[in-house]
């Protein structure tokens, strides 16, 4: 399939593994120049070299995109290795599992930082840059659970319920600024990743619990 977005360059978040990993290669196989981020360097440089063999740049950064300043370095990166960002694709792993009642101040913070403000910092950081371009494509992953919450991942039907919350927001007002830029969230449903195997749910033929 041809989306027409051959030579467009990319920033995928969390894409050593999962779904991020499953996004790198479908860019890849578009054509997509890539930036990727992941805490794991050894694993992000298996990753570069796979998608390397579709015929594409690749840059690499291992970080912890939870840090305040993370986003705004991977945006630079981008800008220095390539000239430009047109297409952001925010990913972060769940946090723990826990129930409502069970989980304290600073767990509820921790996952906010990582599954919410994580992912508007990256948008933040890349609107100018795509708006200088006129184009950008941004999608937020994030779960399934932002329609039926999940009664054991408390953590994680806070913070992506409130992405959103904040994305659906977001969209609107980039979509009467006439900048070109479109945000739009994808909440899969269960697949069987490492992160969803943690959370026993890695058998694609049974009953699947988890977020994605």
């Amino acid at each position: 399939m041809d989306l027409g977005i051959k030579g467009r360059v990319a920033l995928v978040t969390g894409a050593s593994r999962g779904l991020g990993r499953a996004t790198a290669d479908a860019l890849a196989a578009e054509g997509v120049h890539l930036v990727l981020a992941a805490r794991g360097e050894g694993a992000l440089a298996e990753v570069a070299a796979a998608v390397k063999a579709a015929g594409v740049e690749v840059a690499t950064m291992a970080v912890d995109v939870s840090e305040p300043e993370a986003p705004q370095r991977l945006v630079d990166l981008a800008v220095d290795r390539f000239g430009s960002l047109d297409i952001v694709v925010a990913n972060t792993g769940g946090p723990p599992p826990g129930r409502a009642l069970e989980v304290d101040d600073a767990a509820l913070t921790a996952a906010v930082n990582a599954n919410l403000l994580t992912s508007v910092r990256l948008v933040r950081s890349a609107v100018p840059i795509m708006a200088e371009r006129g184009w950008g494509r941004i999608c937020c992953i994030t779960s399934y659970t932002v329609v039926q919450p999940i009664p054991t991942l408390a953590l994680s039907n806070t913070a992506r319920v409130g992405l959103w919350g904040w994305a659906k927001t977001a969209a609107n007002d980039l979509a009467n600024d006439g900048t070109g830029i479109t945000l739009n969230l994808a909440c899969p449903g269960s697949h069987s990743t490492e992160r969803m195997r943690q959370l026993g749910g890695g058998n694609l033929t049974g009953p699947m619990i988890g977020d994605p």
